[in-house]
């Protein structure tokens, strides 16, 4: 299976179409809205961690299509793009939660939530992953000679815990957090035509946001569960078509940081109206 000709197929539309989106989302965030809220922090920061996922791409094309050798670029994209993926799942659950306490708890939200305690929380996950993209890899090397082609087929006990942590208790968080938020935004239906329309607008706003990023992430995660699974059992018949699987589904992992720029540019739009 040509993993290199469906990566052309999939990273080239989200390249040409997340660069100019994800700039135009920079600029609304930075220049148009003006005033400093915890949303802005988390998106601004969303679309930094995407943007870097986006630089990775013509990377990762160039490295499969080549049989790239492990050096110090290699390792160089490997950090980025392992800080970079888990940093937006991380922000989404952020963002998921800061719009539960905001909804649910308006009074304790004013002592709970500030753009500082935003930014704060950001900058110790940016450090802490950029800590763990880089120390991983010296702890459990996991490549052959090719660069993003894992060598061991021993269970990594230490993936399972990235895996569980890094993105299946963050997907039960957001599906909480936006169920709760769209139960109390039906409550909240007002008489007045314009604020129903405003609720029910932030209502498809939230259930996309969790679409997409369902849809997104949970194929590669699932695959790398049953890799772990895989490992565990020493099928290593089997590891040939879970590698291509877990493949496929990064690629649409990647998808992510194109389609991330449609949400952001509706909640603009959201926050303009509600200002």
């Amino acid at each position: 299976y040509d993993i290199g000709l469906l990566q052309l197929i999939v990273y080239i539309p989200v390249l040409a179409l997340g660069i100019p989106l994800n700039t135009i989302a920079f600029w609304v965030f930075c220049c148009k809205l003006k005033r400093w809220t915890e949303t802005k922090v988390y998106m601004i920061n969303l679309i930094i961690a995407d943007s870097s996922l986006l630089f990775t791409l013509p990377f990762m094309i160039y490295f499969t299509k080549y049989n790239y050798p492990i050096d110090q670029l290699c390792i160089a994209i490997h950090n980025i793009y392992f800080t970079n993926m888990p940093m937006s799942i991380l922000i989404i659950t952020l963002i998921a939660v800061d719009r539960y306490i905001a909804i649910k708890f308006p009074l304790k939200a004013k002592i709970l939530r500030s753009p500082l305690k935003s930014a704060s929380i950001c900058g110790f996950l940016w450090i802490a992953l950029i800590i763990y993209s880089n120390v991983y890899p010296r702890f459990y090397n996991r490549w052959q000679r090719y660069c993003f082609q894992r060598r061991s087929v021993e269970p990594n006990y230490f993936s399972l815990f990235s895996i569980i942590f890094g993105y299946f208790i963050p997907l039960a968080i957001v599906i909480f957090c936006s169920v709760q938020v769209i139960r109390c935004l039906k409550k909240k239906i007002a008489t007045n035509p314009h604020e129903t329309k405003l609720i029910q607008k932030a209502m498809h706003i939230i259930s996309v946001n969790l679409c997409v990023f369902t849809v997104c992430f949970s194929p590669l995660y699932i695959a790398l569960l049953v890799r772990f699974a895989v490992d565990i059992a020493e099928a290593s018949s089997l590891i040939p078509g879970v590698t291509i699987y877990i493949k496929i589904s990064a690629c649409l992992a990647n998808c992510n940081c194109c389609l991330d720029a449609f949400c952001y540019y509706f909640a603009a739009q959201e926050f303009q109206e509600f200002s």
